[in-house]
């Protein structure tokens, strides 16, 4: 059962918030080159991930989607029938994820979307559309993470998958499980928690 909280003063909420979230600097689109290289594939598989979270024909976000490492492996993996919805706040990303998957012969693939640092922003037509929405190692870089569960629970379709993960040398165990808690409150449920590649991983369902 999807666990909700009691009714409580907005600036209350908005306290415990910041007290349990430790908002951090955003991985410069500078240094994209080191998130895309034949050792972190090597690490953590991410053709390997895609099969396992994705099927063809799916609507996927791939949110904080950098300079394309898993969007590459999950516009493979939709195929023609489905679409990666692939979001950054930086430029710089979007624009060498638009080169890579243009010379991969993907891009018809995929979507491009650029978000600002409090929303998603996708537009209402996107509501209830989405398979599956990833956020790899960067939740932690973003201000409301309670406001991000929401939006990518609204995003999603009843039952569908939500896949997050964050550094353990970044976001403590602590903060991680209270991460959890506010999505559960946004609406989902934790089926199962692991690690990924020594990162702590959860996947969450968003209740039927």
């Amino acid at each position: 059962m999807v666990r909700t909280t009691a009714p409580e003063r907005a600036d209350t909420a908005d306290k415990k918030r910041k007290e349990s979230h430790h908002h951090h600097e955003v991985f410069s689109a500078e240094k994209a080159g080191q998130l895309d290289t034949r050792l972190r594939r090597l690490l953590y598989r991410p053709d390997i991930l895609a099969e396992r979270l994705v099927k063809p024909g799916d609507h996927v976000l791939d949110f904080g989607c950098g300079p394309g490492f898993f969007t590459r492996e999950f516009a493979n993996q939709v195929g023609d029938g489905g679409k990666v919805i692939a979001v950054d706040l930086q430029e710089g990303m979007l624009r060498i994820l638009r080169e890579k998957m243009e010379r991969e012969g993907l891009m018809k693939r995929v979507m491009i979307h650029q978000c600002t640092p409090d929303s998603i922003g996708l537009p209402p037509a996107f509501d209830g559309t989405v398979d599956v929405a990833c956020a790899i190692f960067v939740v932690h870089e973003v201000p409301d993470p309670t406001r991000l569960f929401w939006e990518i629970s609204r995003l999603l379709k009843p039952g569908g998958l939500f896949f997050y993960t964050e550094p353990f040398y970044v976001v403590p165990g602590r903060e991680f499980r209270e991460h959890l808690k506010e999505a559960e409150n946004a609406g989902f449920e934790v089926v199962k928690r692991h690690l990924f590649f020594l990162n702590r991983a959860a996947h969450l369902r968003k209740a039927v």
